[in-house]
């Protein structure tokens, strides 16, 4: 994640043109990756080592795992809820980029596998691997999307649009993962334990 907020800039000039760096204005984003990134990141860091050392610290990260689906939920209604309207005033515009994220997700459960052969990872941790590479954390965009001047207003549209496609292929991929990613795998079976009789 860190690493695509910095490859930002270069992503901008790769697709949208030398012209869009001029427009864009580099202060929201430096106001926002502390309080959208870094904050986050190193609150969770805290707590996982109180939580290696103390009982607090493994409640607190319970408590915080078991509220993050509400939590996220939450932030879903209220986020597609501030920009449902300016996506339907655009429709007919957006709906030419839902093929784009479509085949997003499609090549990104083809990379997924990918890393978890090339990286030797276990069946779970290639699962893992496939769900993470195929969402695109939205969340965490669309404020820099927003911070956006009035001449890119598409831009946080786009994002929202998207959204509901990254959800219904995450459905799709709850079932289809396992079939991709079989727990029986023969290059995942255990070598077989040989006993002295």
């Amino acid at each position: 994640m860190v690493g695509q907020l910095l490859l930002l800039p270069l992503y901008l000039l790769l697709f949208a043109g030398g012209d869009v760096l001029s427009v864009v204005e580099v202060e929201p984003f430096v106001e926002a990756f502390p309080i959208l990134v870094v904050l986050p990141l190193g609150a969770a860091a805290l707590v996982q080592r109180i939580a290696s050392r103390r009982r607090v610290g493994r409640v607190v990260e319970g408590v915080m795992a078991g509220a993050m689906v509400p939590l996220m939920m939450a932030t879903l209604v209220v986020v597609i809820g501030s920009q449902v309207a300016a996506v339907g005033t655009q429709v007919s515009t957006l709906v030419r980029v839902v093929p784009l994220y479509v085949a997003f997700a499609v090549l990104a459960v083809t990379v997924g596998r990918l890393a978890g052969r090339l990286a030797r990872l276990d069946v779970p941790s290639t699962r893992a691997a496939v769900f993470s590479t195929a969402t695109r954390k939205f969340l965490v965009v669309l404020p820099l999307a927003l911070a956006l001047p009035a001449s890119l207003k598409m831009a946080p549209l786009a994002v929202v649009t998207q959204t509901p496609v990254e959800l219904v292929a995450m459905v799709v991929l709850v079932r289809l993962v396992p079939r991709l990613v079989p727990a029986r795998d023969p290059q995942e079976a255990p070598a077989p334990v040989r006993t002295q009789s």
